[in-house]
C-alpha cells in the first residue's frame, strides 16, 4: 500500500470544514499536488507539457474515506499507477493518504487521459510519457489495459 514516492502533507486551518475535519474538496488538491511534483520530478514539468503541447486530463475522481483527518495530523500523500495503456494514453493513479503512524487515512482513484492542447482533442502522448509509465511506482493489482 505504502508508495515509494509521496510528498508531506500539511493541514492548514482553511483546509477544514464545520466540524473540524478536512474538506473533501482538500483530498483531491492533495492528490493533483503529488501528481504534478511525481512530474515534475521525472521532467514532465509544465513547461515541458505546454512547450510540447499536451497536458494530463481527468474523467474520474473519487475519494474512500476511511480515518479522520485533523488539523495537526501529520501526513504524507503517495502515488501508484493502477492502470495504464502501454502507449501511454490512459491511467488510473491511486493515491494513499497516510498519518505517519501508518494509519491509512483515505484512498483517492483518478482515471485520465492526455489532450492535445491545440486541437482540444484526447491524444496519445510523447514516447517519454509510456517510458516513465514503464517505470512508475505500480500498485499489487497493476494491470496495462
Amino acid at each position: 500500500m505504502e508508495s515509494p514516492f509521496q510528498i508531506p502533507v500539511s493541514v492548514r486551518w482553511a483546509d477544514l470544514d464545520p466540524n473540524g475535519h478536512v474538506r473533501h474538496s482538500v483530498y483531491y488538491d492533495w492528490g493533483a499536488s503529488v501528481r504534478m511534483a511525481f512530474l515534475s520530478a521525472h521532467g514532465l514539468t509544465l513547461e515541458r507539457m505546454a512547450a510540447e503541447g499536451f497536458g494530463p486530463i481527468l474523467f474520474r475522481e473519487e475519494a474512500v474515506f476511511r480515518r479522520e483527518v485533523r488539523f495537526g495530523d501529520d501526513l504524507s500523500i503517495g502515488l501508484l499507477l493502477a492502470k495504464a495503456r502501454s502507449d501511454g494514453a490512459r491511467f488510473t493513479f491511486r493515491h494513499h493518504l497516510m498519518r505517519a503512524d501508518g494509519t491509512l487515512c483515505a484512498v483517492i482513484t483518478v482515471d485520465g487521459a492526455w489532450i492535445d492542447l491545440h486541437r482540444r482533442k484526447l491524444t496519445t502522448p510523447p514516447a517519454a510519457v509510456a517510458e516513465l509509465f514503464a517505470q512508475w511506482p505500480k500498485s499489487d493489482d497493476f494491470a496495462w489495459g
